[in-house]
C-alpha cells in the first residue's frame, strides 16, 4: 500500500511541474506577443 501512496505523491508532484512550466510558457508567449489594439484584423495569405 506504501508504493501506491508513493506513486501517487509522485504524480502529483509531476503534474504541479508541469501546471508551473505551461504556466510560465503562457506568461512568457503573452509578454513576447504584444496585444494588437488598432482594430485591423491580421493579414493572412490566401492558400
Amino acid at each position: 500500500m506504501a508504493d501506491k501512496d508513493e506513486r501517487a505523491q509522485r504524480l502529483a508532484a509531476q503534474l504541479r511541474a508541469n501546471l508551473h512550466r505551461r504556466k510560465a510558457q503562457a506568461r512568457a508567449a503573452a509578454q513576447a506577443e504584444p496585444a494588437r489594439d488598432d482594430g485591423e484584423k491580421p493579414v493572412t495569405p490566401d492558400a
